[in-house]
């Protein structure tokens, strides 16, 4: 609840800080981008991205998939500190004291705003240890070469590395479903590390909700 003190003292409501109306500022003049804080953002154009996954299987055939996992990893861990940072600036409270739901919308926020689609979290499966998220409209997922197994390798290191930054124990991340190969949208199951390991080989055989089965029938709606 906001108080009238705090209200004299900061003369401001915090709305969402991710907020793309106020977070993302340009020049057009000089071709910057940058957010809220005066930092650097940078726009990927499709054909870097598109070059990326072909230089990568170019040169790397099917380890390519573990280098953009790791990619993701280093990645997932620098923007979960800069996120708790900005966050606790802004709202003048530590991450771990936020509610749920103010962390929730922060964090799809975040998500949007930066390009990288409509992120949603099912907690389904929580009591079991495994947390789903899923992925709407993709950038990595739209411009990877379409194939028989999932692509966003990278999205996948990211929240792996979010999550377990978050959690303070490791996480592991597996895709199970994939817009580039059709799916409505792209689904990821988080859990530790060793409970996760037997769905490496379930993904080209089984779907999302028979994996799941898998890993925790007696959770299993």
């Amino acid at each position: 609840m906001i108080s009238v003190a705090d209200l004299l003292t900061h003369n401001r409501v915090p709305g969402n800080y991710f907020a793309f109306e106020t977070y993302v500022r340009g020049d057009l003049e000089l071709g910057l981008l940058e957010n809220r804080q005066g930092e650097r953002l940078l726009a990927l154009p499709a054909t870097l991205i598109q070059a990326i996954y072909a230089g990568l299987e170019k040169e790397t055939g099917q380890a390519s998939r573990l280098v953009l996992f790791n990619c993701g990893k280093w990645w997932g861990k620098c923007f979960y500190t800069r996120f708790c940072e900005q966050l606790a600036g802004y709202y003048n409270t530590s991450v771990a004291a936020m509610s749920m739901a103010d962390f929730l919308q922060a964090l799809q926020q975040c998500w949007r705003c930066h390009g990288w689609g409509r992120l949603e979290l099912d907690q389904t499966y929580q009591a079991s240890g495994f947390l789903v998220v899923n992925i709407w409209n993709s950038p990595y997922a739209r411009l990877a070469p379409a194939g028989h197994h999932p692509v966003c390798h990278l999205e996948a290191g990211v929240l792996a590395s979010f999550f377990s930054s978050l959690a303070g124990r490791e996480l592991y991340c597996l895709q199970t479903t994939c817009e580039s190969m059709g799916a409505d949208c792209n689904r990821f199951i988080l859990g530790l590390p060793h409970r996760l390991e037997p769905a490496e080989t379930m993904v080209t055989n089984l779907n999302h909700d028979a994996i799941l089965q898998q890993l925790c029938p007696a959770s299993a709606p």
